[in-house]
């Protein structure tokens, strides 16, 4: 039996947290992104579906999914149309599940150089003792995001 649940806003337009645990005793991964799809308490998008692969491939028992932005959109450049693309409750979600997990891997791609949210998030894990990990780096410097990569695909210290 998988535990599954997502926090939202109560208005629905951010999601701040979203968890897949299918075995406690394995530990989990928590994977930061740049902002919340459709996925929901019980409905993976290709994102998440990708993510649960790499957490069960790496041996974990559960994976949370966490973003740089909580505002909830299929198009990223939405973002930067948005005037509070963040949350109000957002980094408090990020800290914690940053904190619970036995892992954490930063892949928020290009768009995570708006508003430097990025770069400031980075900052706030370390300061917080969090050793986050990533995929590699754009040709921005920016975490690459998982959805295209190869199911081999490794991670390192960022």
């Amino acid at each position: 039996m998988i535990d599954t649940g997502a926090v939202f806003s109560k208005c629905k337009q951010y999601r701040y947290d979203l968890w897949r645990l299918w075995d406690k005793e394995k530990g989990s991964v928590a994977f930061i992104m740049l902002n919340p799809s459709t996925a929901d308490e019980t409905k993976n998008d290709p994102t998440v579906e990708r993510c649960q692969r790499f957490a069960k491939l790496w041996g974990f028992g559960g994976m949370y999914v966490c973003n740089i932005f909580a505002f909830r959109t299929t198009y990223p450049k939405e973002l930067l149309k948005m005037g509070k693309p963040i949350g109000p409750r957002n980094n408090a979600m990020i800290l914690k599940r940053a904190k619970e997990a036995q892992k954490v891997v930063c892949a928020w791609g290009n768009h995570g150089i708006h508003l430097e949210r990025g770069d400031k998030l980075l900052l706030l894990l370390k300061k917080e003792g969090i050793a986050p990990e990533t995929f590699g780096l754009t040709q921005m410097g920016q975490p690459k995001h998982p959805l295209y990569l190869r199911k081999t695909a490794k991670t390192t210290l960022f």
